[in-house]
């Protein structure tokens, strides 16, 4: 709604309105100058010099032009066009660097109607940077901001969300920004990957299990879906749950109820729901592979997460992002030349990808600076591997692991596990590290050792 005020307003009454909002707020004439600020903007964002009449534009992001003029989105301009409050997500220059400003702008008109003033809110989105962070959403492309702003938006409602993009975009950190920005962000946050599950064993995972209710049940064991009671619940690759299994999720989902495998108790959990998953899932709604009911039911807020073709832009700040979590006591840079490389490059697999090829840079280069000719070598793995083809998935048995004849083909389970036997070596134990280099989340680590 509109804010109406029958007379003028001194700056000074307008500046003590201010105080009012529960967030930084500034006041803003129809020209863009900034006229008085509250205390929570200054003390979030600095002082602003109100007699030298700054424009907002000038403090927030430097320019010497309007935002709209500089190619991003002018809440102030969409306001002036829609006659109402609008809402736009906006990269700032603060005290501590760029950083993802929530902005809400409202219009203040007189008694007849004319416009007099703007009221600007500004809210930090903590859960994203915009600067090199090791342990945030990392980006500032139009499309990573355009999927940011419909995380905080979502994130403070109790909305279940379904998170759309390809293998290794970088979903799954997009479920915890949803997560730590909602008022459950105090309470857990728990992950089930659905992908390879069998239908006992997603039922026992999710569900839990009393003693004795199937060969190997020896001790009670609490499911995932009671471990996110007050928190959120969060199922990667929702559309490898086997269909049999779906309808007892659709029951979980509607009732909150549950009962663990083996136990005629009903128990219930207060969760908030998010869901993830690379296949589309209105495509197997028709094939008869996912139920319709279901796909209803997660599919409230939908979000796409671009892929890293679609945000060239952020390439650079990626990368230093994942040189700094891949190698935290030595500093590495890529020459100019080596970037080009990378920007010339598809990244089939995304970040994920990204973050293998920097691995092997890493441990390639004998230096702290990642020339262009390691880069190409560690693309040209890849390369050698893809033209294998399915032979790529069997590896000859080194003798010193095994006791069958030197050369001989192994199984793909056997060659997994020499090769996490091996990478667990090289990153002494370090199973982070080696999730990384292997390109799999951590929890698929942990199962799989």
């Amino acid at each position: 709604m509109n804010i109406i005020a029958s007379d003028v307003p001194s700056y000074e009454g307008m500046a003590n309105m201010l105080e009012g909002y529960d967030c930084p707020a500034i006041l803003v004439s129809v020209d863009y100058q900034i006229l008085a600020i509250n205390q929570l903007y200054r003390n979030e964002f600095g002082d602003v010099p109100l007699p030298k009449k700054a424009h907002c534009y000038e403090v927030s992001h430097g320019y010497t032009v309007p935002c709209d003029e500089a190619g991003e989105d002018c809440p102030l301009s969409a306001v002036i066009h829609s006659g109402h409050k609008e809402r736009v997500l906006h990269i700032h220059q603060t005290p501590r660097g760029k950083e993802h400003v929530d902005v809400e702008m409202l219009p203040i008109h007189d008694g007849q109607g004319e416009l007099l003033f703007f009221v600007e809110l500004l809210r930090r989105v903590s859960v994203a940077s915009a600067e090199n962070m090791s342990n945030k959403l990392v980006g500032a492309s139009k499309r990573f901001n355009q999927m940011l702003e419909k995380v905080t938006r979502v994130s403070r409602s109790e909305a279940s969300v379904l998170l759309l993009g390809e293998s290794g975009s970088g979903k799954e950190l997009v479920a915890t920004a949803v997560h730590q920005g909602s008022h459950r962000a105090n309470n857990s946050l728990v992950t089930l990957e659905c992908a390879g599950l069998t239908d006992s064993l997603f039922e026992s995972e999710l569900f839990g299990h009393v003693k004795g209710s199937f060969t190997g049940a020896n001790n009670n064991r609490t499911g995932l879906v009671e471990l996110a009671n007050g928190g959120t619940l969060f199922l990667d690759e929702i559309g490898d749950v086997p269909l049999s299994m779906q309808v007892k999720l659709l029951r979980l989902i509607e009732t909150g109820s549950f009962r663990p495998v083996g136990s005629s108790t009903i128990k219930h959990s207060n969760f908030r729901l998010i869901c993830a998953t690379h296949k589309s899932l209105a495509q197997m709604v028709r094939a008869g592979a996912f139920r319709q009911d279901l796909y209803y039911r997660i599919n409230v807020f939908p979000i796409y997460v671009p892929s890293l073709r679609e945000r060239q832009d952020d390439l650079p700040l990626l990368i230093n992002t994942l040189l700094k979590r891949i190698s935290e006591r030595k500093e590495y840079h890529l020459t100019d030349s080596a970037l080009q490389i990378l920007k010339r490059y598809d990244f089939p697999g995304n970040i994920r990808e990204l973050s293998n090829i920097l691995n092997r840079a890493v441990i390639l280069t004998d230096t702290n600076l990642i020339e262009r000719s390691t880069i190409q070598e560690c693309l040209n793995i890849d390369n050698e591997l893809s033209q294998q083809g399915d032979t790529s998935l069997t590896l000859p048995l080194n003798s010193q692991k095994s006791h069958d004849v030197e050369g001989e083909w192994v199984d793909l389970k056997t060659a997994e596990k020499h090769y996490l036997s091996d990478l667990m070596a090289f990153h002494n134990n370090d199973k982070e590290k080696v999730a990384q280099a292997a390109g799999i989340s951590l929890r698929s680590l942990y199962r799989k050792l």
